[in-house]
Protein backbone atom coordinates (compact mmCIF):
# COMPACT_ATOMS: atom_id res chain seq x y z
CA UNK A 1 0.00 0.00 0.00
CA UNK A 2 1.36 3.43 -0.95
CA UNK A 3 0.58 6.64 0.88
CA UNK A 4 0.65 10.32 0.12
CA UNK A 5 1.40 12.48 3.16
CA UNK A 6 1.25 16.16 3.97
CA UNK A 7 3.94 16.74 6.59
CA UNK A 8 3.52 19.77 8.86
CA UNK A 9 6.48 20.39 11.22
CA UNK A 10 5.22 22.87 13.82
CA UNK A 11 7.37 24.89 16.21
CA UNK A 12 7.48 28.05 18.32
CA UNK A 13 10.60 30.21 18.16
CA UNK A 14 10.69 30.54 21.94
CA UNK A 15 11.91 26.93 22.10
CA UNK A 16 15.11 25.28 20.82
CA UNK A 17 14.53 25.52 17.09
CA UNK A 18 17.98 24.17 16.29
CA UNK A 19 17.07 20.84 17.90
CA UNK A 20 13.62 21.04 16.33
CA UNK A 21 15.18 21.46 12.90
CA UNK A 22 17.27 18.34 13.41
CA UNK A 23 14.11 16.38 14.19
CA UNK A 24 12.38 17.86 11.15
CA UNK A 25 15.16 16.92 8.72
CA UNK A 26 15.42 13.37 10.04
CA UNK A 27 11.63 12.99 10.04
CA UNK A 28 11.42 13.95 6.38
CA UNK A 29 14.10 11.39 5.56
CA UNK A 30 12.22 8.62 7.38
CA UNK A 31 8.82 9.62 6.00
CA UNK A 32 10.13 9.49 2.45
CA UNK A 33 11.04 5.84 3.03
CA UNK A 34 7.39 4.94 3.62
CA UNK A 35 5.36 7.47 1.62
CA UNK A 36 5.21 10.21 -0.96
CA UNK A 37 5.73 13.36 1.09
CA UNK A 38 4.68 16.95 0.51
CA UNK A 39 6.53 19.14 3.01
CA UNK A 40 7.48 22.84 3.41
CA UNK A 41 11.22 22.32 3.74
CA UNK A 42 11.30 24.34 6.96
CA UNK A 43 9.71 24.63 10.36
CA UNK A 44 6.33 26.38 10.46
CA UNK A 45 6.71 28.69 13.45
CA UNK A 46 3.58 30.82 13.34
CA UNK A 47 -0.06 30.41 12.43
CA UNK A 48 0.46 32.83 9.56
CA UNK A 49 3.28 30.68 8.16
CA UNK A 50 1.11 27.59 8.50
CA UNK A 51 -1.83 29.27 6.80
CA UNK A 52 0.34 30.49 3.94
CA UNK A 53 1.69 27.00 3.35
CA UNK A 54 -1.78 25.43 3.50
CA UNK A 55 -2.92 27.80 0.76
CA UNK A 56 -0.06 26.57 -1.42
CA UNK A 57 -1.18 22.92 -1.18
CA UNK A 58 -4.92 23.61 -1.09
CA UNK A 59 -5.55 21.95 -4.46
CA UNK A 60 -3.71 18.74 -3.56
CA UNK A 61 -5.19 15.70 -1.83
CA UNK A 62 -3.44 13.33 0.58
CA UNK A 63 -4.10 10.09 2.42
CA UNK A 64 -3.11 11.63 5.74
CA UNK A 65 -1.50 14.60 7.43
CA UNK A 66 1.49 14.08 9.70
CA UNK A 67 1.34 16.93 12.20
CA UNK A 68 4.58 16.95 14.17
CA UNK A 69 4.92 19.04 17.29
CA UNK A 70 8.66 19.56 17.04
CA UNK A 71 8.13 21.97 19.94
CA UNK A 72 5.12 22.98 21.94
CA UNK A 73 2.56 24.98 19.99
CA UNK A 74 -0.91 25.93 21.15
CA UNK A 75 -4.18 24.70 19.66
CA UNK A 76 -4.41 27.59 17.17
CA UNK A 77 -2.11 25.60 14.89
CA UNK A 78 -4.12 22.35 14.64
CA UNK A 79 -7.34 24.36 14.61
CA UNK A 80 -6.08 26.06 11.45
CA UNK A 81 -5.33 22.67 9.94
CA UNK A 82 -8.88 21.42 10.56
CA UNK A 83 -10.26 24.55 8.86
CA UNK A 84 -8.31 23.83 5.69
CA UNK A 85 -8.06 20.06 5.52
CA UNK A 86 -10.35 17.03 5.95
CA UNK A 87 -7.73 14.29 5.83
CA UNK A 88 -7.09 12.26 9.00
CA UNK A 89 -4.12 13.36 11.09
CA UNK A 90 -1.17 11.58 12.69
CA UNK A 91 -0.17 13.68 15.70
CA UNK A 92 3.53 13.14 16.37
CA UNK A 93 5.48 14.17 19.48
CA UNK A 94 9.24 13.64 19.83
CA UNK A 95 11.37 13.10 22.91
CA UNK A 96 13.09 15.86 24.85
CA UNK A 97 16.73 16.00 23.68
CA UNK A 98 17.94 16.34 27.27
CA UNK A 99 16.74 16.59 30.86
CA UNK A 100 17.95 18.96 33.56
CA UNK A 101 17.79 22.69 33.11
CA UNK A 102 15.69 24.27 30.39
CA UNK A 103 12.77 22.39 28.80
CA UNK A 104 14.03 22.72 25.24
CA UNK A 105 11.08 21.47 23.15
CA UNK A 106 8.04 20.54 25.23
CA UNK A 107 6.89 18.49 22.22
CA UNK A 108 4.82 16.06 24.24
CA UNK A 109 2.64 18.83 25.67
CA UNK A 110 2.21 20.14 22.13
CA UNK A 111 1.00 16.71 21.02
CA UNK A 112 -1.29 16.50 24.03
CA UNK A 113 -2.83 19.87 23.20
CA UNK A 114 -3.23 18.89 19.55
CA UNK A 115 -4.83 15.55 20.39
CA UNK A 116 -7.27 17.34 22.67
CA UNK A 117 -8.24 19.71 19.87
CA UNK A 118 -8.68 16.85 17.39
CA UNK A 119 -10.92 14.97 19.82
CA UNK A 120 -13.04 18.03 20.54
CA UNK A 121 -13.34 18.76 16.81
CA UNK A 122 -14.17 15.08 16.13
CA UNK A 123 -11.41 15.06 13.53
CA UNK A 124 -9.98 11.54 12.96
CA UNK A 125 -6.46 11.20 14.31
CA UNK A 126 -3.83 8.86 15.69
CA UNK A 127 -1.08 9.78 18.16
CA UNK A 128 2.48 8.49 17.99
CA UNK A 129 5.45 9.23 20.25
CA UNK A 130 9.16 8.83 19.69
CA UNK A 131 12.08 10.01 17.63
CA UNK A 132 12.26 9.37 13.88
CA UNK A 133 15.25 7.06 14.30
CA UNK A 134 13.33 4.74 16.66
CA UNK A 135 12.06 1.55 15.01
CA UNK A 136 9.01 1.38 17.27
CA UNK A 137 8.05 4.94 16.36
CA UNK A 138 8.20 4.24 12.63
CA UNK A 139 6.24 1.02 13.13
CA UNK A 140 3.56 3.01 14.96
CA UNK A 141 3.59 5.54 12.14
CA UNK A 142 3.05 2.84 9.52
CA UNK A 143 0.21 1.32 11.52
CA UNK A 144 -1.39 4.72 11.96
CA UNK A 145 -1.19 5.40 8.25
CA UNK A 146 -2.75 2.08 7.23
CA UNK A 147 -5.54 2.53 9.80
CA UNK A 148 -6.33 6.07 8.72
CA UNK A 149 -6.23 5.17 5.04
CA UNK A 150 -8.55 2.22 5.71
CA UNK A 151 -10.99 4.55 7.43
CA UNK A 152 -10.86 6.89 4.44
CA UNK A 153 -11.32 3.97 2.04
CA UNK A 154 -14.37 2.81 3.99
CA UNK A 155 -15.93 6.25 3.67
CA UNK A 156 -15.75 5.87 -0.11
CA UNK A 157 -16.60 2.16 -0.29
CA UNK A 158 -19.57 1.10 -2.37
CA UNK A 159 -20.68 -2.52 -2.08
CA UNK A 160 -22.54 -4.10 -4.96
CA UNK A 161 -25.26 -6.28 -3.44
CA UNK A 162 -26.53 -8.65 -6.11
CA UNK A 163 -29.80 -10.15 -4.92
CA UNK A 164 -31.37 -10.24 -1.46
CA UNK A 165 -30.04 -12.61 1.16
CA UNK A 166 -31.43 -16.19 1.18
CA UNK A 167 -34.47 -16.93 3.36
CA UNK A 168 -33.63 -16.84 7.07
CA UNK A 169 -30.16 -15.33 6.59
CA UNK A 170 -31.13 -12.18 8.45
CA UNK A 171 -27.56 -11.49 9.57
CA UNK A 172 -26.60 -10.88 5.94
CA UNK A 173 -28.77 -7.76 5.81
CA UNK A 174 -27.97 -4.28 7.10
CA UNK A 175 -29.43 -0.96 8.10
CA UNK A 176 -28.12 0.98 5.12
CA UNK A 177 -28.51 4.40 6.72
CA UNK A 178 -26.78 3.39 9.95
CA UNK A 179 -24.02 1.61 8.04
CA UNK A 180 -23.42 4.79 6.06
CA UNK A 181 -23.46 7.00 9.14
CA UNK A 182 -21.12 4.79 11.16
CA UNK A 183 -18.66 3.56 8.55
CA UNK A 184 -19.25 5.58 5.40
CA UNK A 185 -20.03 2.42 3.41
CA UNK A 186 -22.84 2.64 0.87
CA UNK A 187 -24.83 -0.11 -0.80
CA UNK A 188 -25.60 -0.42 -4.50
CA UNK A 189 -28.44 -2.89 -5.03
CA UNK A 190 -28.45 -4.94 -8.24
CA UNK A 191 -31.08 -7.37 -9.52
CA UNK A 192 -29.79 -10.94 -9.57
CA UNK A 193 -32.13 -12.25 -12.26
CA UNK A 194 -31.38 -9.31 -14.55
CA UNK A 195 -27.70 -10.12 -14.07
CA UNK A 196 -28.36 -13.76 -15.01
CA UNK A 197 -30.24 -12.79 -18.16
CA UNK A 198 -27.70 -10.22 -19.30
CA UNK A 199 -24.75 -12.48 -18.58
CA UNK A 200 -26.15 -15.25 -20.79
CA UNK A 201 -26.05 -12.86 -23.77
CA UNK A 202 -22.29 -12.35 -23.52
CA UNK A 203 -20.38 -13.90 -26.42
CA UNK A 204 -17.30 -16.10 -26.09
CA UNK A 205 -14.89 -13.43 -27.29
CA UNK A 206 -15.99 -11.23 -24.40
CA UNK A 207 -15.97 -13.87 -21.66
CA UNK A 208 -12.83 -15.70 -22.81
CA UNK A 209 -10.48 -13.46 -20.72
CA UNK A 210 -12.27 -14.56 -17.53
CA UNK A 211 -11.55 -18.20 -18.31
CA UNK A 212 -7.96 -17.44 -19.25
CA UNK A 213 -7.50 -15.58 -15.96
CA UNK A 214 -8.82 -18.55 -13.98
CA UNK A 215 -6.69 -21.05 -15.92
CA UNK A 216 -3.52 -19.37 -14.68
CA UNK A 217 -4.20 -20.57 -11.12
CA UNK A 218 -6.99 -23.15 -11.09
CA UNK A 219 -6.01 -26.79 -11.56
CA UNK A 220 -8.42 -29.04 -13.48
CA UNK A 221 -10.53 -26.31 -15.05
CA UNK A 222 -12.58 -27.90 -17.85
CA UNK A 223 -13.27 -25.41 -20.63
CA UNK A 224 -15.94 -27.64 -22.17
CA UNK A 225 -18.01 -27.68 -18.98
CA UNK A 226 -21.09 -25.47 -19.32
CA UNK A 227 -20.72 -24.32 -15.71
CA UNK A 228 -17.34 -22.83 -16.62
CA UNK A 229 -19.00 -20.88 -19.43
CA UNK A 230 -21.70 -19.64 -17.05
CA UNK A 231 -19.05 -18.62 -14.52
CA UNK A 232 -17.13 -16.67 -17.14
CA UNK A 233 -20.24 -14.95 -18.49
CA UNK A 234 -21.48 -13.91 -15.07
CA UNK A 235 -18.02 -12.79 -13.98
CA UNK A 236 -17.66 -10.68 -17.12
CA UNK A 237 -21.07 -9.06 -16.66
CA UNK A 238 -20.39 -8.18 -13.02
CA UNK A 239 -16.93 -6.89 -13.91
CA UNK A 240 -18.56 -4.43 -16.31
CA UNK A 241 -20.97 -3.30 -13.58
CA UNK A 242 -18.09 -2.80 -11.17
CA UNK A 243 -16.44 -0.42 -13.60
CA UNK A 244 -19.62 1.46 -14.44
CA UNK A 245 -20.82 1.85 -10.85
CA UNK A 246 -17.48 2.36 -9.02
CA UNK A 247 -18.05 -0.77 -6.92
CA UNK A 248 -15.14 -2.10 -4.84
CA UNK A 249 -16.73 -5.02 -2.98
CA UNK A 250 -19.53 -7.52 -3.58
CA UNK A 251 -22.17 -9.41 -1.62
CA UNK A 252 -23.95 -11.97 -3.82
CA UNK A 253 -26.97 -14.17 -3.26
CA UNK A 254 -25.64 -17.56 -4.29
CA UNK A 255 -28.33 -20.11 -3.50
CA UNK A 256 -30.68 -21.44 -4.59
CA UNK A 257 -30.86 -19.16 -7.59
CA UNK A 258 -27.44 -19.80 -9.11
CA UNK A 259 -28.22 -23.51 -9.24
CA UNK A 260 -31.87 -23.29 -10.29
CA UNK A 261 -31.69 -20.34 -12.71
CA UNK A 262 -28.09 -20.09 -13.96
CA UNK A 263 -27.19 -23.77 -13.70
CA UNK A 264 -23.84 -23.13 -12.02
CA UNK A 265 -22.30 -22.38 -8.64
CA UNK A 266 -21.47 -18.81 -7.59
CA UNK A 267 -18.31 -19.91 -5.77
CA UNK A 268 -15.93 -19.48 -8.70
CA UNK A 269 -17.14 -15.92 -9.32
CA UNK A 270 -16.61 -15.02 -5.68
CA UNK A 271 -13.20 -16.67 -5.64
CA UNK A 272 -11.89 -14.92 -8.73
CA UNK A 273 -13.08 -11.48 -7.69
CA UNK A 274 -11.58 -11.84 -4.21
CA UNK A 275 -8.33 -13.10 -5.69
CA UNK A 276 -8.08 -9.95 -7.77
CA UNK A 277 -8.92 -7.41 -5.09
CA UNK A 278 -12.72 -7.11 -5.17
CA UNK A 279 -13.69 -8.88 -1.96
CA UNK A 280 -16.84 -10.95 -2.41
CA UNK A 281 -19.09 -12.56 0.16
CA UNK A 282 -21.66 -15.25 -0.50
CA UNK A 283 -25.25 -15.32 0.76
CA UNK A 284 -25.41 -11.52 0.27
CA UNK A 285 -23.58 -11.00 3.58
CA UNK A 286 -23.04 -7.24 3.52
CA UNK A 287 -21.17 -7.00 6.83
CA UNK A 288 -19.15 -10.04 5.80
CA UNK A 289 -18.03 -8.17 2.70
CA UNK A 290 -17.13 -5.11 4.79
CA UNK A 291 -15.19 -7.39 7.15
CA UNK A 292 -13.23 -8.84 4.24
CA UNK A 293 -12.55 -5.38 2.86
CA UNK A 294 -11.21 -4.12 6.20
CA UNK A 295 -8.86 -7.11 6.49
CA UNK A 296 -7.67 -6.65 2.93
CA UNK A 297 -6.87 -3.00 3.58
CA UNK A 298 -5.23 -3.46 6.98
CA UNK A 299 -3.05 -6.30 5.69
CA UNK A 300 -1.79 -4.33 2.72
CA UNK A 301 -3.80 -6.14 0.07
CA UNK A 302 -3.81 -9.79 1.18
CA UNK A 303 -6.80 -11.79 -0.05
CA UNK A 304 -9.20 -12.61 2.84
CA UNK A 305 -11.40 -15.65 3.35
CA UNK A 306 -14.99 -15.85 4.63
CA UNK A 307 -16.13 -19.04 6.30
CA UNK A 308 -18.57 -20.64 8.69
CA UNK A 309 -17.29 -21.89 12.04
CA UNK A 310 -18.20 -25.57 11.63
CA UNK A 311 -16.02 -27.70 13.91
CA UNK A 312 -14.23 -27.59 17.27
CA UNK A 313 -11.20 -29.72 18.12
CA UNK A 314 -10.35 -29.54 21.82
CA UNK A 315 -7.23 -31.66 21.38
CA UNK A 316 -5.66 -29.13 19.04
CA UNK A 317 -7.47 -26.13 20.60
CA UNK A 318 -8.72 -25.25 17.15
CA UNK A 319 -11.69 -24.20 15.06
CA UNK A 320 -12.42 -25.28 11.50
CA UNK A 321 -13.81 -22.60 9.18
CA UNK A 322 -15.49 -23.83 5.98
CA UNK A 323 -17.54 -22.82 3.02
CA UNK A 324 -19.04 -24.58 0.03
CA UNK A 325 -16.28 -23.76 -2.44
CA UNK A 326 -15.35 -20.08 -2.41
CA UNK A 327 -11.83 -18.91 -1.61
CA UNK A 328 -9.23 -16.82 -3.38
CA UNK A 329 -6.94 -19.06 -5.43
CA UNK A 330 -3.77 -17.91 -3.67
CA UNK A 331 -5.09 -19.18 -0.32
CA UNK A 332 -4.82 -22.83 -1.37
CA UNK A 333 -2.37 -25.13 0.34
CA UNK A 334 0.79 -25.45 -1.78
CA UNK A 335 0.40 -29.23 -1.48
CA UNK A 336 -2.69 -29.19 -3.70
CA UNK A 337 -3.00 -25.79 -5.28
CA UNK A 338 -6.35 -24.26 -6.18
CA UNK A 339 -8.37 -27.12 -7.65
CA UNK A 340 -11.66 -26.92 -9.54
CA UNK A 341 -14.54 -28.87 -8.03
CA UNK A 342 -18.30 -29.15 -7.71
CA UNK A 343 -20.61 -27.90 -4.99
CA UNK A 344 -20.70 -30.51 -2.18
CA UNK A 345 -24.50 -30.44 -1.96
CA UNK A 346 -25.72 -29.43 -5.42
CA UNK A 347 -23.00 -31.26 -7.40
CA UNK A 348 -22.64 -28.39 -9.86
CA UNK A 349 -19.46 -26.53 -10.78
CA UNK A 350 -17.44 -24.55 -10.81
CA UNK A 351 -16.28 -24.34 -7.20
CA UNK A 352 -12.93 -24.38 -5.43
CA UNK A 353 -11.89 -27.63 -3.76
CA UNK A 354 -8.95 -27.28 -1.39
CA UNK A 355 -7.72 -26.80 2.13
CA UNK A 356 -6.24 -23.41 2.87
CA UNK A 357 -2.53 -22.87 3.45
CA UNK A 358 -0.82 -22.69 6.83
CA UNK A 359 0.23 -19.44 8.49
CA UNK A 360 -0.56 -16.85 11.11
CA UNK A 361 -4.02 -15.36 10.68
CA UNK A 362 -6.41 -12.78 12.09
CA UNK A 363 -10.10 -13.67 12.47
CA UNK A 364 -12.44 -10.68 12.28
CA UNK A 365 -16.07 -9.66 11.99
CA UNK A 366 -17.94 -6.36 11.77
CA UNK A 367 -20.78 -7.35 14.10
CA UNK A 368 -24.22 -5.72 14.03
CA UNK A 369 -26.68 -6.52 16.82
CA UNK A 370 -29.64 -4.69 15.28
CA UNK A 371 -28.75 -1.41 16.98
CA UNK A 372 -24.97 -0.99 17.17
CA UNK A 373 -21.77 -2.10 15.49
CA UNK A 374 -18.82 -3.84 17.15
CA UNK A 375 -15.53 -5.32 15.95
CA UNK A 376 -14.71 -8.92 16.89
CA UNK A 377 -11.07 -9.91 16.45
CA UNK A 378 -8.67 -12.65 17.53
CA UNK A 379 -5.44 -14.26 16.45
CA UNK A 380 -4.90 -17.79 15.21
CA UNK A 381 -2.52 -20.10 13.40
CA UNK A 382 -3.81 -21.89 10.30
CA UNK A 383 -2.46 -25.44 10.25
CA UNK A 384 -1.33 -27.64 7.38
CA UNK A 385 -3.50 -30.56 8.45
CA UNK A 386 -5.46 -32.33 5.66
CA UNK A 387 -8.64 -30.73 4.32
CA UNK A 388 -11.51 -31.52 6.69
CA UNK A 389 -14.57 -31.12 4.46
CA UNK A 390 -15.44 -30.86 0.79
CA UNK A 391 -15.33 -27.28 -0.42
CA UNK A 392 -12.79 -24.91 1.09
CA UNK A 393 -11.77 -25.08 4.73
CA UNK A 394 -9.03 -24.23 7.19
CA UNK A 395 -8.22 -25.43 10.70
CA UNK A 396 -7.09 -22.58 12.96
CA UNK A 397 -5.44 -23.07 16.34
CA UNK A 398 -6.27 -20.14 18.61
CA UNK A 399 -4.54 -18.53 21.58
CA UNK A 400 -7.25 -18.83 24.23
CA UNK A 401 -9.14 -21.94 25.33
CA UNK A 402 -11.24 -23.05 22.39
CA UNK A 403 -14.34 -24.02 24.40
CA UNK A 404 -14.30 -20.76 26.38
CA UNK A 405 -13.88 -18.86 23.12
CA UNK A 406 -16.75 -20.79 21.54
CA UNK A 407 -19.01 -20.01 24.50
CA UNK A 408 -18.05 -16.34 24.23
CA UNK A 409 -18.78 -16.16 20.48
CA UNK A 410 -22.17 -17.81 20.95
CA UNK A 411 -23.01 -15.85 24.08
CA UNK A 412 -22.35 -12.56 22.28
CA UNK A 413 -24.47 -13.68 19.35
CA UNK A 414 -21.86 -13.18 16.64
CA UNK A 415 -22.81 -13.95 13.06
CA UNK A 416 -21.78 -17.34 11.62
CA UNK A 417 -19.55 -15.84 8.89
CA UNK A 418 -15.98 -15.02 9.98
CA UNK A 419 -13.43 -13.18 7.85
CA UNK A 420 -9.83 -14.42 7.96
CA UNK A 421 -6.61 -12.92 6.61
CA UNK A 422 -3.04 -14.21 6.61
CA UNK A 423 -1.52 -11.40 8.68
CA UNK A 424 -1.49 -10.20 12.27
CA UNK A 425 -3.59 -7.04 12.17
CA UNK A 426 -5.17 -7.24 15.62
CA UNK A 427 -3.46 -4.03 16.75
CA UNK A 428 -4.60 -2.29 13.57
CA UNK A 429 -8.19 -3.43 14.17
CA UNK A 430 -8.03 -2.01 17.70
CA UNK A 431 -6.75 1.31 16.37
CA UNK A 432 -9.40 1.38 13.64
CA UNK A 433 -12.13 0.75 16.17
CA UNK A 434 -10.88 3.62 18.29
CA UNK A 435 -10.68 6.10 15.44
CA UNK A 436 -14.14 5.03 14.17
CA UNK A 437 -15.63 4.99 17.70
CA UNK A 438 -16.61 1.33 17.32
CA UNK A 439 -16.09 -0.98 20.35
CA UNK A 440 -13.60 -3.80 19.85
CA UNK A 441 -13.97 -7.26 21.38
CA UNK A 442 -10.49 -8.85 21.42
CA UNK A 443 -11.03 -12.54 22.17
Amino acid sequence: MTYSILYLPISRKTFDNEAAEEYRALSVEKLQEVAQVEEPGRLLSSVDELREYLTQVDSQSFDAIVYQSTTFADAEFPDEVTKWRREPVVVWSVREPSTGGRLRLNSLTGGNSTSNLMKVKKHPFQFIFGNPDEERCITDLKRSLVVLKTQTRLKNLKIGVIGDHPPGFYFSDTDEQLLKEKTGVSVEAMDLYHAFNESKKIEQAAYEPAIALAEKQVIGLNRSDETVTRFAQFYTYVEEQIQQRDIEALAIRCWPDFFTELGAAACSTLSQFTEHGVVSSCESDIHGSVSMFILQELSGGSAPYLGDLVHVDEEHNSFVFWHCGAAAYSLASPATGATAGVHPNRKLGMTMEFGLKAGNVTIFRLHYDGENFKFLVFRGKATDRPQHFNGTSVEVEIEKDVRETLDHLMGEGYEPHYAIVYADVVDEVKRLGKVMNIPVDVV
